[in-house]
């Protein structure tokens, strides 16, 4: 699979390489998303963390990115484009959140080659949402609510993990230098394959020092030649819009932590939609070998367009953490909301959470070293809820 996927990435290069130059000019394309959210919080705890505190009342929680997209197509019918996407919140200078070049045609399909999410996580499908809302299925909602242990909570929060998220990596690597290669669609079939040499979150205790350009990637040290494949078949029959996903991932494990094996990803999700009606969710694991607990999630939601410029809709999402030695918590989440399009591009929207985290038997540590129980926040309980406004900007 590596050596077919590499292939056809120098086939397409040797093709628009050998190609006569092009009089197109570049469309220096620009965009991105800023959506401003207001929320009154209540809260209650009994980790110890959150002894003496108050989390009580209005709060506020920003998410903004600036892209850039240029991008030219050649004579040969080859697209060349980049995608840079910064994030435009005041965090003390600006942060690249992704980064990556691609190459596509009609014919070819699409190449990305960058700091840029997998073909599975890119092509899963889960629980409809109103537009404009704070996700319940991507742990944005520790803004307002602190059920993570980063925040005195009791629970891991792991990122681009099953148990607080729909979008999901193998061990929750992010936005790693990948080369990915989608077909084009054959009546609505869709496939994407990804490989990275290496992940950002190779072990429990520290950093992958190979990541990104920071030198060659040592096979004998972290988790190395990830792999994933995301398989999505979109189609209308008689007014009915169908869109089922699958996806799995695979990565080596050379950690040298005693009892660890290699961590895999899968899930499937799916969504129905009819006279404005859209229902649907999704279900995922990560087996993290060991290296972090193991997780699974799943979603539920519907939501309805109604005549005009209102959309409502009802959503729940649901996690569990397993570290097989003890240690199991539980996040559910549900939320009520309704949105209104303002005009192209703005959207104003309402919504209620609420939310709650639960562990039993020991605790956990945020990463916590293979094989080691932790008693922090053992048999304790979060929960919170949220009643939000926001207003969201898209160009």
């Amino acid at each position: 699979m590596k050596q077919h996927l590499l292939g056809t990435s120098a086939i397409a290069l040797g093709v628009a390489l050998g190609a006569p130059a092009s009089a197109q000019e570049w469309n220096m394309k620009w965009g991105g998303f800023y959506n401003f959210h207001v929320a009154y919080s209540s809260f209650d705890s009994d980790t110890a963390a959150h002894v003496g505190t108050d989390f009580d009342g209005v709060g506020t929680f920003t998410n903004a990115e600036i892209h850039f997209k240029p991008s030219i197509t050649l004579d040969n019918g080859l697209t060349f484009g980049i995608d840079v996407q910064y994030e435009a919140l005041n965090t003390g200078g600006a942060t690249v959140d992704e980064s990556f070049l691609s190459i596509s045609s009609d014919t070819l399909g699409r190449i990305d080659l960058g700091n840029e999410n997998s073909a599975g996580y890119k092509m899963m499908v889960s629980a409809p949402q109103v537009k404009g809302v704070l996700g319940i299925n991507t742990g944005t909602l520790s803004g307002f609510i602190p059920l993570n242990i980063g925040q005195g909570g009791n629970l891991p929060w792991n990122f681009r993990q099953a148990a607080i998220s729909s979008g999901i990596e193998v061990l929750g690597n992010n936005d790693v230098p990948r080369i990915t290669y989608y077909t084009p669609s054959f009546n609505g079939l869709t496939l994407g394959v990804s490989y990275a040499a290496n992940s950002n979150v190779f072990s429990a205790s520290s950093s992958n020092p190979n990541a990104g350009n920071n030198g060659g990637v040592n096979r004998n040290i972290g988790v190395t030649d990830i792999w994933d494949i995301g398989l999505v078949y979109k189609q209308s029959f008689n007014g009915v819009d169908v869109n089922l996903a699958a996806r799995y991932g695979t990565a080596e494990n050379n950690t040298g932590f005693a009892g660890t094996d290699d961590p895999d990803v899968w899930a499937v999700g799916a969504t129905l939609g009819y006279a404005g009606w859209s229902f649907g969710g999704h279900y995922g694991e990560n087996d993290n070998g060991g290296l972090l607990p193991d997780q699974e999630g799943w979603s539920l939601g519907v939501t309805y367009d109604l005549p005009g410029p209102w959309d409502i809709g009802f959503d729940t999402f649901q996690g569990e953490w397993d570290d097989n030695i003890g240690g199991e918590a539980e996040y559910e989440a549900y939320q009520l909301a309704a949105s209104r399009s303002l005009g192209k591009g703005v959207r104003w929207a309402v919504y209620a959470i609420y939310a709650e985290g639960t562990v039993n038997g020991n605790g956990f540590n945020n990463v916590p070293a293979p094989g080691v129980a932790n008693s922090v926040n053992a048999n304790t309980q979060v929960e919170g809820t949220i009643i939000a406004t926001s207003i969201n900007l898209s160009f």
